[in-house]
């Protein structure tokens, strides 16, 4: 059965949360792998949006964050403040999903602007509670298009903290996450499984290639000796995706 990057890259990070009890849901690509996950293979899992609402169980794919779709049903709907406080800063994230329009080799995430801050050539949504999420989360997975723009040396500017500086970076600042574990991509997927925490190519796009991959990003890439190629979707995947949760095509 056919398909295409996109539906890939949200498939693949679908399989990642696998496991996951308690999932905190970025907007854009992340909100669609999420509900794939809880209408495949993970129905128990609790979808947790930053508007207040904790276990989550949209009838459609939600617009935002503020979709009414989200309350119907939900475990819980509380004040933006409580979630944040007591969820997520007491440790009961289990896995965010956050999407990116920059990222560096140690998972740092930029959603702020492009260029100098003072002067950008875009302004994009900002934080929103992603710096936050990304602080106390227990770990992070990154969902994004890979392309050279995305894939820097530097970021134009940090938005989201992920492995900072490489190493323990992370504990010198006294971030209680683990930060970043996975970068998933229409491409390639990515984890951070080293003492310098910095990104190492794991699994690859049938048509594409290590040389491929390469090119589009701005850093000489770490590449396993284990690397294998990307789970296909399965049909019944694509059905819910097709079907489901993005009938007009919006993600795909």
């Amino acid at each position: 059965m056919e398909y295409s990057p996109s539906e890939l890259m949200i498939v693949n990070a679908s399989r990642a949360l696998q496991g996951s009890r308690v999932v905190f849901v970025g907007v854009g690509l992340p909100n669609i792998a999420c509900n794939l996950a809880r209408r495949s293979h993970s129905p128990d899992m609790e979808l947790v949006y930053e508007s207040g609402v904790f276990g989550a169980h949209p009838a459609r794919l939600p617009l935002s964050i503020g979709d009414p779709t989200l309350v119907s049903g939900a475990t819980s709907v509380t004040s933006m403040a409580d979630l944040f406080m007591y969820y997520l800063q007491g440790g009961l994230v289990d896995v965010a999903l956050l999407g990116g329009a920059q990222i560096d080799r140690y998972g740092n995430l930029n959603t702020t602007v492009i260029s100098d801050y003072t002067k950008p050539k875009v302004r994009l949504p900002g934080s929103g509670g992603a710096c936050e999420i990304a602080i106390n989360a227990q770990k992070i997975f990154m969902i994004m298009r890979l392309k050279g723009r995305a894939f820097v040396e530097k970021l134009d500017f940090r938005t989201s903290p992920g492995h900072l500086d490489g190493g323990n970076g992370r504990i010198r600042a006294g971030l209680p996450g683990d930060g970043p574990a996975l970068v998933i991509t229409d491409r390639a997927l990515f984890d951070f499984a080293n003492p310098d925490h910095e990104m190492t190519l794991i699994e690859i796009a049938p048509d594409e290639t290590v040389e491929s991959i390469q090119a589009d990003v701005a850093w000489p890439l770490r590449v396993s000796p284990e690397l294998k190629p990307m789970t296909p979707p399965q049909p019944a995947e694509l059905e819910i995706i097709r079907q489901q949760l993005d009938p007009e095509g919006m993600y795909r």
